[in-house]
């Protein structure tokens, strides 16, 4: 017992490292631009900044999406453990993303954000995503499962159509080589048609009964 609670503090951590890492190498190229005036970032910094945030927010929630799958095709439980970590730091990045986008790109005129939610599609459908992820962020502590019981199950169900808007955001961002938004797009449809599958398994086994 005392051997299986070390490797999952030590499997934690490593996915906290994993995490993060992305995080401080764009700080750290950031600090380099900001003293150095270098091209770490690019020719366009703050356009490079917000791509990378938003890809590993859209990253890290399919990998959290992913959990549930490989739980049940690999018989380990103990991957459970991982999903609501893996879910948050998604919506950490998501929050980056979303930040850059108002210091950076709008540069503190956060005024504009409700125009520009309204003017620009593909701003409406990953803001939407990010107010998907919000109350499931919140709602994510033991207390709060206990205090809703079954609907904390049904509202964190919202995480599929914040996963759709996500990659949807992404689609009508790149605008012109959707190659990539695509790749995305088909690993959620896999995901999301697995749960239905097993849905759809689990009501026929029933109804057989």
């Amino acid at each position: 017992m005392a051997k299986t609670s070390s490797g999952i503090i030590i499997a934690k951590t490593l996915v906290h490292v994993a995490a993060l890492t992305p995080a401080a190498i764009l700080a750290w190229q950031f600090y380099d631009v900001w003293q150095t005036n270098s091209d770490a970032l690019g020719a366009d910094p703050v356009a490079e900044i917000e791509h990378r945030l938003g890809l590993w927010a859209l990253r890290l929630l399919m990998v959290a999406l992913a959990i549930t799958p490989l739980r049940q095709l690999t018989g380990q439980p103990v991957l459970i453990r991982f999903r609501r970590m893996l879910g948050l730091y998604a919506f950490f990045y998501a929050c980056l993303h979303f930040a850059a986008y108002l210091g950076l790109d709008l540069r503190g005129y956060w005024t504009q954000i409700f125009a520009e939610i309204v003017k620009r599609p593909y701003i409406t459908v990953g803001f939407s995503a990010w107010l998907l992820l919000l109350p499931l962020a919140i709602t994510s502590t033991k207390g709060w499962i206990k205090r809703l019981g079954r609907n904390w199950g049904r509202l964190h169900k919202l995480v599929y159509a914040a996963g759709v808007l996500a990659v949807l955001h992404f689609w009508w961002l790149v605008k012109s080589d959707i190659r990539e938004p695509l790749l995305y797009a088909a690993i959620l449809a896999v995901l999301l048609g697995w749960r239905a599958w097993k849905a759809f398994s689990r009501r026929r086994t029933a109804i057989a009964r």
